[in-house]
């Protein structure tokens, strides 16, 4: 199986902390949702023919498109992918896209999952984030969404920034229980280097962010969901009991994918590439049927590392005998550096598989960092 993950380049207007690839302008989406197509076209074969399993329409801001551009590129899909009966088909989208006539028309389209960026239900947060909806619209939005027979939806949220206080982010949490989403995605707010946020930081123009305060709401972010039924199967994302992103899981589980569209990447179990972050370069290079990417063959070393980054963040775990079937004997080089976080309890073992406990979520970075192999 395999899945298929197409960037869609454009947003309304820039939120602060972002750093993804996006333009705000839309001038040139019809030429781009055409070199999509082509692209689509030129690799084919990427995937060696494995089944697809999922697709994903990421951005940037996917629900700008048009139904009948979803369909257009979904029909490509088909022409040149065996496209699994029951495919899990998601559009990522802005609550302020999804009024009455998006939804209908969309219903009109194969998508089946909905991941609605929520981020927050209060106006003055979504303002300094520099959203393009505001709180009400973000309710009405997944109720909408559920009228219209939409089960599959996942809602984002953000925490650990200067304006989140506990009680709104308890008010935060609360909201989307009621609404009786199946899964959550929570992200804490980091810096990156170019964005907005982080010039507004440097100018002293808002605080800084507090890892203490990321570290707390986390905290309370996971006692509540595993109140309320949740899974926390994986560090950032939490769902009813079989109701994962399919799509995401296969990223974490090491499934092949293709990736589609200006900084999109694609991985086939022993390769990554990754297209340019430029539309024009992108537009121009897919006008002469050339795909812009960069490939980088991987390592046993980046194999194994890549495999202990995802697999450790997840419920499923670390399995010693899968990093074994990479090196051999690689398990037992795991396991002395490993041995600290089992004793300090930040790591669980059960058998060959080793997880992280609730207190060593909040050092997932680290703890991987540390189990890293390096090249000799």
């Amino acid at each position: 199986m395999a899945g298929i993950y197409i960037h869609i380049p454009f947003c309304k207007q820039a939120c602060h902390y972002c750093d993804f690839h996006f333009s705000t302008s839309q001038k040139y989406r019809p030429d781009l949702v055409q070199a999509l197509a082509k692209e689509i076209s030129l690799q084919k074969n990427y995937l060696n023919g494995a089944p697809i399993e999922t697709i994903y329409f990421g951005g940037g801001t996917p629900s700008l498109l048009e139904a009948g551009e979803i369909n257009f590129l979904l029909d490509t899909i088909g022409q040149h992918h065996a496209v699994s009966t029951g495919a899990e088909i998601t559009l990522e989208a802005n609550p302020d896209d999804l009024d009455k006539e998006k939804v209908q028309a969309l219903r009109q389209t194969a998508i089946n999952r909905f991941s609605i960026g929520i981020q927050s239900f209060y106006d003055e947060d979504l303002v300094w984030m520099n959203r393009a909806h505001r709180s009400g619209e973000a309710e009405t939005s997944v109720k909408r969404v559920q009228d219209a027979g939409f089960e599959n939806i996942t809602a984002d949220l953000i925490y650990g920034y200067p304006l989140l206080s506990n009680a709104k982010w308890d008010h935060n949490m609360s909201i989307l229980f009621n609404l009786d989403v199946p899964h959550v995605s929570a992200y804490s707010m980091t810096v990156e280097p170019r964005t907005a946020l982080a010039a507004f930081i440097k100018k002293k123009q808002t605080p800084p962010v507090s890892d203490q305060q990321s570290a707390e709401q986390f905290t309370r972010l996971m006692e509540r969901m595993n109140t309320q039924g949740f899974e926390h199967y994986e560090i950032s994302n939490f769902s009813k009991p079989g109701r994962y992103s399919r799509h995401n899981s296969n990223y974490w589980k090491g499934v092949p994918y293709l990736g589609i569209g200006p900084s999109a990447h694609a991985f086939n179990g022993v390769a990554r590439q990754w297209n340019v972050a430029n539309n024009a370069k992108y537009l121009n290079s897919l006008s002469q049927n050339t795909i812009p990417a960069e490939l980088e063959e991987l390592t046993i070393e980046n194999r194994m590392n890549e495999y202990i980054m995802t697999s450790v963040r997840t419920m499923w775990g670390l399995n010693m005998d899968k990093l074994d079937t990479i090196q051999a004997g690689a398990s037992s080089l795991l396991l002395k550096e490993a041995n600290q976080f089992l004793d300090n309890n930040w790591l669980s073992r059960n058998q060959q598989v080793l997880t992280l406990t609730p207190a060593g979520k909040l050092y997932a970075d680290h703890i991987a960092a540390q189990l890293f192999f390096e090249a000799v």
